[in-house]
């Protein structure tokens, strides 16, 4: 198994998480400034060390979402596992995350969903007919392909030339 690779601040927020009964991470016990330790989070978050959960407890919130309300964040199993922590403290927390993970949930409705709709007709589409409906520009549509629907949804883009059309765009399987 390949080391995972932590800096400081990550290595003494992840360590204070997994030295807790419950794996929780807030409290945040160190002495980063501004935005920093939500930056920790976020890649702690990106690389499935900690995760979100309900919260319990308003003084540990990590942001608030509109369907599950409060949310707060945890040690998973792979950080007690990154840290070489194996006690009945990671073994309880590894039992009660071993659901499986929650599909991403996407708004109907929205210009996103619209884009993906396009794109995933058998003919595709082109940033311009993308545009006409959406009233976004054209780096705003090839900046939420390359971001939203690549890396964060991770969906496959293709793209070809086809005379009369231009450049058309589609999501395959």
């Amino acid at each position: 198994m390949t080391q995972i690779q932590l800096s400081d601040a990550q290595s003494v927020i992840l360590s204070t998480a997994c030295a807790r009964d419950d794996g929780a991470v807030f409290p945040v016990t160190t002495t980063l400034k501004g935005g920093a330790v939500g930056n920790v989070c976020k890649s702690l978050l990106n690389r499935g060390l900690i995760e979100e959960i309900e919260a319990t407890d308003l003084n540990t919130v990590w942001r608030h979402d509109e369907e599950r309300g409060p949310i707060t964040l945890r040690a998973t199993p792979l950080a007690y596992t990154a840290l070489g922590i194996a006690d009945e403290t990671s073994e309880a927390v590894r039992a009660e995350t071993a659901t499986a993970p929650e599909p991403v949930k996407r708004r109907s409705g929205t210009k996103q969903q619209v884009m993906i709709d396009m794109l995933s007709r058998p003919d595709g589409a082109t940033i311009e007919e993308i545009a006409d409906i959406t009233g976004w520009r054209s780096h705003t549509i090839r900046g939420s392909m390359s971001g939203a629907l690549k890396k964060k949804l991770g969906l496959t883009i293709t793209s070809e030339k086809v005379d009369g059309r231009g450049r058309v765009y589609n999501i395959t399987c």
